[in-house]
């Protein structure tokens, strides 16, 4: 009843009477509320539907800001620009996928030219040689930390540069140097290449600048360039690629001993710690042997010396023996010689003398080696083996822990040794241990925030927030106006209506006791929505109602009671 009270014509009715009857200052102050409450209902239910944005990219350039807002336009990610900084707003909801789906776009590039710094104040007056100076190392500052952050695991970086002003004097220049701050992605680190690569740009891009005066540095103040390549005194350079290298034997050995263990003792009941000794050590070593059985001909010599004639021939040296022969005797004869020799059948002296001989020159084989082995050579290797005791199921069902056998722990370390090319010689080690390991107690998750802090609820509270304004408003400010305009004139028409009902009441029978309830409740109704003095009147209405006949009154109570 107190609805349709609420809806009643006949009060709708003379509420718009008393509104006109209201003077015309209070009819504008009266319009202008209400408008002033809808709207400020319509901006709460506004307020309170939109979503919340959070900072997505803040101090990007003109063209990374276009090509960003470009790129969510096309994900289809609704976006907000702050006008006094410039940043980019996305939902709370949307920060993270929005920023995924820049990142697989590669934005923001940081497309700002650093350079543009050396036409800032240009030609100003008063503009002097070290302030033009001083941008140009700013603007190469800019351009080095552009190229070092395009590596993929640096995030951000920061290059400082001290450059000093140069002398006459070549001798007593001093040399520039330069510090580099890489603030690395989480995860991630620089291998001694990349370490390396950085130190050369940096040292190629400033005239005079050595690779030794280079210093890099992580965000966590790690000095990076402390494992630099250094030169021993027999001019051996030796760096951290040494040490990579002897890392690189051990993993290797590693992997292979668990892949080889790991199907026989699962892959949680084996442990391996290996440690390669690499000898760099160069020697050069030169040998020359010879092969007696190996010998070739190199050179032969032969010499044959024979003389013909008789065997007693001379004569005392004289003028006589000079002279030659007289006529008739041969002249291969003396004039001193008793006897003529004779002549063989071809008129040929026989032979008196003969001499030959040979010189051969051999060639024998030879060989010579000149030999300098590899740095790296595996010097030494240590293997440690951890092995679980294994889980070994009763008769009846029941899981024990056993420790291996002697054949077993044998054998695992025959396998090891095979493994990793065990030579005694070298004065490798091999040790298997079976123990048993710890149970390591399991890490709890890390959980998710706090539920205030979830968006969800966030949302959800900002819309409860702004339903209770609109109630507020709705019940605060709304109807109290609305009852306002019931002027006194329409309060004594409804005290008068109570009365006269109260007044039929009083002369009825039992039979109508469902009009007395009526009656009563809309009295109730009537006294709560009208003035104090209205609400006296139908007090004292009732009260007469009361006295007059108070057997129905206790009627109507007991009903409600009952109806409660």
């Amino acid at each position: 009843m107190a609805n349709l009270a609420l809806i009643d014509p006949e009060r709708l009715k003379a509420q718009f009477e008393a509104f006109s009857k209201l003077p015309m200052l209070r009819q504008l102050g009266l319009l202008a509320g209400l408008a002033a409450s809808v709207a400020l209902g319509t901006a709460i239910v506004l307020w309170s539907q939109a979503p919340n944005y959070n900072l997505l990219f803040g101090g990007l350039s003109p063209k990374d800001a276009e090509q960003v807002t470009s790129a969510l336009q096309r994900a289809h990610i609704p976006y907000r620009i702050e006008a006094a900084t410039g940043a980019i707003l996305v939902p709370s909801g949307d920060v993270y996928r929005a920023r995924l789906q820049l990142a697989s776009e590669g934005l923001p590039k940081g497309t700002a030219n650093p350079m543009s710094l050396l036409t800032k104040n240009q030609g100003a007056f008063g503009f002097s040689q070290f302030m033009e100076n001083v941008q140009y190392q700013q603007a190469l500052q800019l351009e080095l930390e552009r190229t070092i952050a395009s590596l993929d695991s640096v995030q951000s970086d920061r290059v400082h540069l001290a450059i000093p002003k140069q002398s006459v004097f070549i001798e007593n220049s001093p040399k520039p140097t330069a510090s580099v701050l890489v603030n690395l992605y989480p995860g991630r680190t620089l291998n001694s290449a990349q370490v390396d690569g950085i130190v050369h740009l940096v040292a190629s891009s400033v005239p005079g600048l050595s690779p030794k005066n280079v210093t890099v540095v992580d965000q966590n103040g790690d000095l990076l360039t402390g494992n630099q390549s250094a030169t021993t005194p027999s001019g051996t350079t030796l760096s951290a690629a040494q040490y990579d290298l002897a890392r690189r034997y051990d993993h290797l050995f590693e992997r292979r001993i668990k892949n080889l263990l790991a199907p026989l003792v699962g892959p949680n009941g084996v442990r391996v710690q290996v440690d390669t000794s690499l000898d760099y050590s160069l020697i050069n070593t030169t040998s020359e042997t010879y092969n007696p059985k190996d010998q070739v001909v190199r050179s032969q010599q032969l010499t044959d010396n024979r003389s013909w004639g008789q065997a007693n021939q001379g004569a005392v040296p004289g003028a006589l023996t000079n002279q030659p022969p007289p006529a008739g005797v041969p002249a291969n004869q003396s004039v001193n010689k008793k006897g003529v020799a004779a002549v063989n059948r071809g008129g040929q002296l026989p032979l008196v003398r003969e001499n030959k001989s040979t010189t051969q020159n051999f060639e024998i084989g030879q060989t010579i080696q000149h030999i300098q082995p590899a740095p790296g050579v595996i010097k030494r290797v240590s293997v440690a083996v951890a092995v679980n005791y294994q889980m070994v199921k009763g008769p009846k069902g029941k899981v024990t822990v056993q420790p291996l056998s002697k054949q077993e722990l044998a054998n695992i370390a025959s396998l090891v040794k095979e493994a990793v090319g065990f030579n005694a010689a070298r004065g490798d080690t091999v040790n298997v241990v079976n123990a048993p390991f710890k149970q390591i107690a399991p890490v709890n998750a890390v959980g998710a925030p706090p539920l205030w802090q979830q968006a969800w609820v966030q949302q959800l509270g900002k819309e409860l927030l702004g339903a209770l304004g609109v109630a507020l408003l709705i019940f605060g400010v709304l109807r109290p106006v609305m009852r306002s305009l019931v002027g006194p004139p329409a309060a004594k028409e409804e005290e008068k209506e109570g009365r006269v009902r109260a007044e039929a009441a009083g002369h009825e029978g039992e039979e109508a006791l469902g009009e007395d309830q009526v009656s009563l409740s809309h009295q109730a109704v009537a006294a709560a929505g009208a003035p104090a003095d209205a609400y006296e009147a139908n007090l004292a209405a009732a009260r007469q109602v009361a006295q007059n006949d108070a057997k129905r009154v206790a009627q109507v109570i007991k009903s409600w009671m009952q109806e409660e």
